[in-house]
């Protein structure tokens, strides 16, 4: 697999001052992660755990544990480059959002769909595009979505052998998978 963008050359906790950061629950963070590798303004994309209630867990803890976290994809942005719109349709458009707690054959809590915000804006076209993309989705026979919706609490940096996990894999396993439902304007 090549990556035409140069994400995966920064470090994960790079973030330029005029960057914007936004979280993604898409089931597998693997998958959701490859999703955005090769988006013009991206800055980077890691993985980790966020939305929990317990601090600085382990893949262990969240699979196994009570923690409540959901796997999740940072973003770190130029939003002059690809707006959060653009975010969201992805988003969208990558998974099936109508699942609970579970993406494909990964079930549990940590694969919830979820939408993590920065900031207020994000946070309104979050709620925004998910009330149009649940209309499309009841219109071709889907029930209704499922995705949270929050404002940031708190993210962890999952292990190292997890980040950019499909790059050092091409092979891995990933379950996620949309519902063929393009989110139109």
């Amino acid at each position: 697999m090549t990556i035409s963008n140069d994400v995966y050359k920064k470090p994960i906790d790079y973030e330029p001052s005029s960057s914007e950061v936004i979280y993604f629950g898409m089931g597998c963070f693997w998958g959701a992660e490859k999703l955005f590798w090769n988006r013009n303004g991206i800055h980077v994309t890691a993985v980790g755990y966020s939305a929990g209630n317990t601090k600085d867990p382990t893949y262990k803890d969240i699979c196994y544990g009570e923690t409540y976290h959901a796997e999740v994809v940072k973003l770190v942005y130029d939003s002059y480059k690809i707006d959060t719109f653009q975010l969201l349709k992805i988003f969208w458009e990558g998974h099936n959002p109508t699942q609970g707690m579970r993406q494909g054959n990964d079930i549990g809590t940590q694969y919830r769909s979820i939408i993590i915000t920065t900031n207020e804006k994000q946070f309104e076209l979050a709620k925004s595009t998910k009330n149009k993309y649940e209309e499309l989705l009841k219109n071709n026979g889907f029930p209704k979505i499922t995705t949270e919706i929050q404002n940031f609490k708190n993210f962890y940096y999952a292990e190292e052998y997890h980040q950019q996990y499909l790059l050092k894999n091409p092979n891995g396993y990933c379950g996620i998978g949309g519902c063929n439902v393009t989110y139109n304007n």
